[in-house]
């Protein structure tokens, strides 16, 4: 790395907008290390959106591509490879990666070009859009110098998927900026209203993540256990969720807390994290609570088993199965946190940010 710390670089990102996401928040983690090392910066944005958008450190430049639509971003990226030749530039998310490749085709640009992928493609999009994901990537992605993908499983998908070689990718799980200290906070505490057992999940409220799952598995747990479930994070299905918890007679059970940038006061509140995600490619708020010392549920989505190690560092129990994440629920919640895994949430993601520096600035092949 002494390379890339002696030689200034100007490195740019690009993603569809700035919402709470896990590569948004990678790209955070990212930018905050490049501005520190002493490089200059652009962040390129389809829309100049999301509740990460103020995070974003001073020195930075914001672009906004003023694209409502992913495809209309392609000439505005085209001139700005042509005007502003970046040393590097990391696109995040198919579909946008492949108008990032298409645009540096179009441009003739020298800037090195890195994709990433941040979900199970073939879980994230329906059937009928596996057609064009396949034939996109397997023409498209060989002309990258080079192919990020967040967990061996995803990895795996998209190849098979594209028919591509495993190795044409390189597997970087999401760094995390893990506090040296996690401490409660008194509003949070106020929030829960009760003494009893308190679960916790995290997530966008979108379908894939499958808050109504854990809604109806909460639902079932005995009433004698005083439980409280804390949903934090926005989204679309907010609404939806609340009318769920409404006919279920949960509602005055279940708080909404809405989107939080700090997330450690609300693991350290808690008693028990859930996860009921349909579809993860690795889920960041499965190292996080590990870290923070909570006993863990999640459903078997491919991430998930990857991070939970099959089952050794948490539960596991099939994808939409209500009555089985209900059963993993009332028997986690006794566990108390006795262990603690956050030696083992830190070796997953420890030199993350290094290998994403390396590929980035071309010192690693």
């Amino acid at each position: 790395m002494q390379r890339a710390k002696a030689m200034k670089r100007k490195i740019a990102f690009l993603l569809p907008d700035m919402s709470g996401g896990g590569a948004e928040r990678v790209a955070l983690t990212l930018i905050r290390e490049f501005i520190g090392r002493g490089h200059d910066v652009d962040l390129l944005l389809a829309e100049a959106k999301g509740e990460l958008l103020p995070l974003v450190p001073d020195g930075v430049r914001v672009l906004n591509l003023k694209a409502r639509r992913l495809r209309s971003a392609l000439w505005p990226l085209v001139r700005y490879l042509r005007e502003q030749r970046p040393d590097t530039l990391q696109v995040s998310m198919w579909p946008l990666t492949i108008i990032g490749i298409i645009a540096r085709m179009i441009s003739r640009s020298r800037t090195r070009l890195v994709v990433s992928d941040h979900a199970v493609l073939s879980d994230h999009y329906p059937r009928a859009r596996h057609g064009i994901i396949s034939v996109t990537v397997r023409l498209f992605y060989p002309r990258a110098d080079a192919r990020v993908i967040v967990s061996n499983g995803a990895a795996r998908d998209l190849a098979g998927l594209a028919n591509l070689p495993a190795n044409c990718f390189t597997v970087i799980r999401n760094p995390i900026d893990f506090p040296a200290e996690i401490a409660r906070r008194p509003e949070i505490e106020a929030l829960w209203e009760s003494s009893g057992k308190r679960i916790l999940t995290l997530g966008q409220l979108k379908e894939e993540k499958s808050q109504d799952l854990l809604i109806r598995a909460f639902a079932q747990l005995p009433k004698e256990l005083d439980a409280r479930l804390m949903i934090v994070g926005s989204g679309p299905r907010r609404s939806m969720l609340e009318e769920l918890a409404k006919e279920l007679d949960a509602a005055d059970r279940i708080v909404f807390a809405g989107y939080a940038n700090d997330p450690w006061p609300y693991y350290a509140s808690a008693d028990l994290f859930v996860l009921p995600s349909r579809e993860e490619s690795f889920g960041n708020v499965l190292v996080e609570a590990l870290y923070a010392g909570l006993p863990v549920v999640s459903t078997r989505s491919l991430g998930a088993a990857e991070v939970l190690d099959d089952g050794r560092y948490g539960r596991l129990t099939p994808v939409g199965d209500v009555e089985a994440l209900a059963g993993a629920m009332r028997a986690a919640v006794w566990q108390g946190r006795a262990t603690s895994f956050s030696g083992y949430a830190r070796s997953l993601v420890a030199d993350s940010v290094k290998r994403y520096e390396d590929i980035m600035l071309g010192d690693r092949p």
